[in-house]
């Protein structure tokens, strides 16, 4: 796992993920750069010093995380910015870690997806760790995107 995460070089995340880790005090956990896609004013006196960038829309967010992230890797999370990131098609691979826990509600991982499902290939990365296993899935695109619909 660490191979991969080393590739990335910015976090994409929404503004809800963003306030429920208090933007991780200003330290990215696992890139050089965060980019806070938010639809409300930045936080006041939030940490200027901190290599956090804010956009208005995932358009912009991506936009800026392609700059920052030069031929670095861009994570993007989950929740409403990576559906509609996955919706735009700007999302090449989607990683779930699952671990052995179940939830009796919650919300859509991807959030609403604009076309409906979306199906993925086979997983090109599988990774058993402990009590977790991380999956890599390849998204396809044209005509080898494989839609399906409720």
């Amino acid at each position: 796992m660490r191979s991969l995460w080393s590739r990335q070089k910015v976090l994409v995340i929404g503004r809800h993920q963003f306030d429920l880790t208090d933007g991780w005090e200003g330290h990215p956990p696992a890139s050089d750069h965060v980019v806070v896609v938010l639809h409300r004013p930045r936080p006041a006196g939030w940490h200027p010093e901190a290599s956090y960038h804010f956009a208005i829309s995932v358009e912009e967010g991506m936009a800026r995380a392609q700059e920052l992230a030069g031929e670095g890797e861009i994570g993007v999370g989950a929740g409403e910015v990576g559906g509609q990131a996955l919706s735009l098609g700007l999302i090449d691979r989607v990683a779930i870690d699952v671990v052995p826990v179940v939830f009796g509600h919650g919300k859509p991982y991807f959030g609403t997806l604009v076309d409906g499902h979306l199906l993925l290939g086979d997983p090109d990365v599988v990774i058993q760790g402990d009590r977790v296993l991380h999956l890599r899935y390849p998204v396809h695109r044209g005509r080898e995107q494989l839609r399906c619909r409720d």
